[in-house]
């Protein structure tokens, strides 16, 4: 006769206490949780991690940061505490790469200046006296922190749409590019959203539908021709500069495969493949891969262009250890802008070089699905269709001329008044 199965010592054998106050561990998974008491609930967070020594530390800061909202959560927190707390969470976020935190931080950076207003430097104007200059920074200094005074004590729950539409509207007078818009509009809805979690409000008012996320507009390229391109390289080859070799191989190497920046610099011997025809692009190896965990990779296959180009640079280096990078300069924009004035065509970057590539595939055939794949974008290509679909358009039109129902008339048949073919 088997016994009763009880759950308390199965749930007592699935949680596991530590020497840790509030530090508990599931038995089944190996994560660690936080389980607390806070304002009288019992709470339970997990702290991401199987390490004991890892989820020490991020006790504590789960811990301040719990109290924090505690203390903001009776309907009265401020948006300076919101602030906070959404600056925290993404410094905290362990999904989080560094250029994404510091992206957040550029959002939140905007966001600010046009809520506080930073004002315009009165000691830079011309023209204004000594005397008057100083009785205008000390006035501007007195706004400035009046305005960061008010901030400080502003209550998300007074908050109004017609506020938020205040200061999106600034945002967009500041912030002509569309993605610079959009991101600092959702810093200020992730801020107030954490309002609305201590009970503040029920709405959102950045949500307003007096408030339009900014229209993606494609990026106009302005990229060069294969002959002007093929003088670019020339001149960046030519400036005189004991680099100018390698710079210019850098901006071969960018043209011919669609790397990142961020990409190229870290390719090393052992990531080219000639006998596969492809090289493995693994990025930063603390960072990774844009958009992609550490450790993940994506290969890219050699055009013809490329292959020419790594052979050559193998056969001036033939003694280089595997691990040794590719390129030997890691960017080339100062040698790229002279060189744009040389030619006489318009500014390019690196990131420039990356939509050549893609530019230079499609109009030789290469589908957009297959181009976005090589270039590294994890959405089936939208990105790229956005990008590039006038392109795709170009190249539509010149095979449509190619489609005919008619038989096509061979070039030595002369037609006859009879109709008969001779």
């Amino acid at each position: 006769m088997s016994k009763e199965r009880n759950p308390q010592q199965d749930k007592a054998a699935l949680w596991q206490k530590t020497n840790t106050a509030n530090l508990i561990r599931n038995s089944s998974s190996g994560t660690f949780y936080a389980r607390f008491r806070m304002a009288g609930k019992l709470r339970w967070l997990s702290l991401e991690t199987t390490s004991l020594t890892t989820a020490k530390l991020k006790l504590a800061d789960t811990l301040k940061q719990e109290r924090q909202l505690v203390a903001a959560g009776d309907g009265q927190i401020t948006f300076a505490q919101a602030a906070k707390i959404y600056r925290e969470r993404k410094a905290k976020d362990s999904t989080l790469k560094p250029k994404t935190k510091e992206d957040h931080e550029q959002r939140f950076a905007r966001l600010m200046k046009v809520i506080v207003g930073t004002g315009r430097n009165s000691t830079a104007l011309p023209g204004v006296a000594r005397g008057e200059r100083r009785q205008r920074m000390e006035a501007e200094v007195a706004s400035r922190e009046a305005a960061w005074a008010a901030w400080g004590t502003l209550k998300i729950k007074k908050i109004t749409p017609a506020q938020c539409k205040e200061w999106t509207d600034k945002l967009r007078e500041s912030y002509a590019g569309s993605t610079t818009f959009n991101k600092s509009l959702g810093c200020l809805i992730e801020i107030l959203d954490i309002g609305i979690e201590q009970g503040a409000r029920f709405d959102n008012p950045a949500k307003s539908k007096a408030i339009e996320r900014a229209k993606d507009k494609p990026k106009k390229l302005r990229l060069p021709e294969p002959d002007q391109f093929d003088g670019f390289i020339v001149a960046v080859e030519s400036s005189g500069s004991g680099w100018s070799k390698p710079c210019a191989d850098l901006v071969r190497f960018l043209a011919f495969t669609g790397l990142r920046i961020d990409e190229a610099r870290f390719v090393t011997w052992a990531d080219v493949n000639f006998i596969k025809g492809e090289i493995t692009v693994r990025g930063n190896p603390d960072t990774g891969l844009k958009h992609r965990a550490v450790g993940e990779s994506r290969a890219v296959p050699l055009i013809p262009d490329a292959r020419a180009l790594l052979e050559r640079l193998r056969s001036e280096r033939p003694d280089e250890a595997d691990s040794v990078p590719v390129m030997l300069v890691a960017e080339c924009q100062r040698a790229m802008d002279r060189a744009a004035q040389v030619v006489g065509m318009a500014r390019i970057t690196h990131h420039d070089l990356r939509h050549l590539f893609a530019t230079r595939c499609i109009e030789s055939g290469v589908d957009i699905p297959t181009v976005s794949r090589w270039m590294g974008h994890q959405d089936g290509g939208a990105l790229a269709m956005r990008t590039y679909g006038h392109l795709r358009d170009t190249h539509s039109t010149e095979m449509a001329r190619r489609v005919t129902f008619s038989m096509p008339q061979p070039a030595n048949v002369v037609k006859l008044e009879s109709g008969v073919a001779a």
